[in-house]
């Protein structure tokens, strides 16, 4: 029945993982990485739109090149980072729910495991290729002045300067996310490892 399958992922979604090295990376990207961009993001970043200020400071310059230096704001990027690397991690509940497969049995058989193990993989992939998107769009350090290329506005000028807010502030919170993307990806390699050290007999299973 749907509301079975809907009701058993749900609980799936929120159930302990089958590794420790799972577990942990639960508590990191569920707890800590999230409060993270979810606090101490919006502190950093939630006004920045009305303190970016250019030369002329005025309305339609200012709004005009926020848009060029942000094509995609941190947060809106970084939280959508976040809901898509959870997607591979919510099929896989969702083909559990619809097999009826319980938690300690995902590391028993063959095809379970192969499919755990591919849905960690996917994740591993979408934090590499939103590492590499975070680089293009937002570099490393953000610096204090923004040249913006106003041509497009048929002003008397085709470039100005523009003052970014905070600047160091946000050089450290690139910074972090790049570490919590690192991380991220380390403890997926480490439960793949851990995954194949239980089923070649190494270690023992939950």
């Amino acid at each position: 029945h749907v509301p079975n399958y809907i009701r058993s992922f749900s609980e799936g979604c929120v159930s302990t993982p089958p590794t420790v090295i799972g577990q942990f990376h639960t508590l990191f990207f569920g707890s800590i990485r999230m409060f993270f961009l979810g606090v101490l993001g919006f502190a950093v970043y939630g006004n920045e739109a009305l303190h970016f200020s250019c030369d002329p400071d005025k309305r339609e310059v200012n709004l005009f090149c926020y848009n060029q230096f942000r094509p995609i704001t941190p947060q809106v990027f970084w939280a959508l980072q976040l809901v898509i690397v959870l997607v591979p991690g919510a099929f896989f509940h969702l083909y559990a729910a619809c097999k009826n497969i319980k938690q300690e049995d995902i590391l028993q058989k063959s095809s379970y495991t192969g499919f755990y193990i591919f849905s960690v993989f996917l994740r591993i992939v979408l934090e590499v290729v939103a590492f590499w998107l975070q680089i293009q769009l937002f570099g490393f350090k953000v610096n204090a002045i923004y040249m913006c290329d106003v041509g497009a506005l048929e002003k008397k000028f085709n470039i100005t300067r523009c003052m970014v807010p905070e600047h160091f502030e946000k050089t450290i919170f690139l910074i972090a996310m790049y570490t919590f993307t690192v991380i991220t990806v380390i403890l997926c390699v480490a439960e793949i490892f851990e995954i194949s050290c239980r089923r070649l007999g190494f270690l023992k299973t939950q």
